[in-house]
């Protein structure tokens, strides 16, 4: 919009284990079975275990927050949908492209379009991200 292009976002791997999916379940407050019982999860349509999909969400705003630091943290929005889920031994990337920018109550909102994927090239979650830079807080 303004001739300025779009920051690149780096890259960010994350490895999804059982512990972290433990630590995420205590933290939340979620022990829904299919995220901490591998007996229970074994029997359902997954297999085993997942991850929450808000653990998985949480790498994607790490990803926007190392970039954008107190503009994401303070307004940052996602719209994403969850496409399969993150199981333990997975190794998660998550890339941010950037799209387009516009002006919103004087500021620059830049867009993103997101992807997590894991080490297969698996779409887990995918969607956009939207944060304002400069101006007026």
């Amino acid at each position: 919009m303004n001739g300025e292009a779009l920051p690149a976002v780096v890259p960010l791997s994350r490895s999804i284990t059982q512990q972290a999916i433990q630590r995420y379940a205590e933290a939340a407050g979620d022990f829904n079975p299919i995220h901490v019982n591998e007996e229970f999860a074994r029997r359902t349509p997954f297999g085993g275990t997942i991850a929450h999909g808000m653990l998985v969400l949480a790498y994607v705003s790490e990803t926007m927050a190392a970039a954008f630091g107190h503009d994401w943290l303070a307004g940052g929005r996602l719209k994403v949908r969850f496409r399969a889920p993150a199981r333990p031994g997975d190794t998660l990337t998550v890339r941010a492209e950037p799209r387009r920018d516009r002006q919103a109550d004087g500021r620059r909102v830049l867009e993103y379009a997101i992807e997590c994927s894991n080490q297969n090239g698996e779409t887990l979650i995918s969607g956009t991200a939207e944060v304002a830079v400069g101006g007026p807080r």
